[in-house]
């Protein structure tokens, strides 16, 4: 696995580990956004939105932000069902597409470019979906919207600002 792989996936686990010596910057609609700084680290965050489709745990996004390691909106999902390893899961925001990198529940961008691509696309876009194979061969989507997401971006990106110095 790559070492962006490798942050990707320490990405889902710290945001999915208990609130313990974080500071809520904010909940801005259906997202929040967060800073640790132990780590230090700010993330938005989000739920999917509720489904009536078979769900094997709750899916979010996250975009985050480690200051001490030069990353910036760095965008990545946990999964409702684990994905098969083919094909890629896609993330649609309107018009755009997006094959993700991914493995078992977590999926992620697959480079910066394409992080900052996602981040632009959020920040125009009403709602966002990830749709995938899962390991038994069904084919599911995560559904997001998207109020809220970049004042929450924006406010991981200011809490964050001073962790780095």
């Amino acid at each position: 696995m790559n070492s962006r792989a490798c942050l990707a996936g320490a990405a889902i686990l710290l945001v999915a580990m208990p609130a313990v010596a974080r500071d809520s910057l904010g909940v801005y609609d259906s997202w929040g956004a967060f800073r640790d700084p132990a780590v230090p680290r700010c993330y938005a965050i989000a739920k999917a939105q509720p489904s009536k489709a078979r769900r094997d745990a709750q899916p979010f996004a996250a975009i985050g932000y480690w200051p001490t390691r030069g990353v910036r909106g760095q965008v990545s999902f946990s999964l409702s069902r684990s994905a098969a390893p083919a094909p890629a899961p896609v993330l649609r925001i309107g018009n755009a597409r997006f094959d993700l990198k991914g493995s078992g529940r977590q999926a992620w961008a697959s480079d910066k470019s394409v992080d900052a691509a996602i981040v632009a696309a959020m920040r125009a876009g009403a709602t966002m979906s990830v749709s995938a194979w899962d390991t038994r061969g069904n084919r599911f989507t995560d559904r997001y919207r998207l109020e809220g997401a970049a004042t929450a971006m924006d406010a991981a990106t200011v809490g964050c600002a001073r962790l780095g110095r």
